[in-house]
């Protein structure tokens, strides 16, 4: 098991120190990200506040996230459906079934 790791991140010109048990890499990859979306809502929107910034990019996320889970809801139901008519299928091929 690994014990909780101190990593320093930049995030829109910020220094912190997030602790956590993952690995160094994803902690970085995902402060990149969001370094990434503060940086593209502040180029795209002229806002200065970085409050605001950061709540807009809070928001972003929240909603790719939000988006991602129903796709995957989504995909997960309609291979359902195929597997439902596939067994359909199979048992009425083969007679086994009411």
């Amino acid at each position: 098991m690994t014990g909780k790791n101190t990593e320093k991140v930049e995030i829109f010109g910020q220094e912190y120190k997030i602790k956590g048990a993952g690995d160094p890499e994803y902690i970085h990859m995902v402060a990149g990200y969001v370094d990434k979306k503060m940086r593209e809502i502040a180029h795209s929107s002229g806002i200065m506040s970085q409050s605001r910034i950061a709540i807009l990019a809070a928001l972003n996320i929240a909603d790719e996230l939000y988006q991602e889970r129903k796709d995957r809801e989504d995909a997960q139901n309609e291979l359902g459906r195929k597997a439902a008519k596939l067994g359909e299928l199979i048992e009425s091929k083969i007679g086994v079934g009411p």
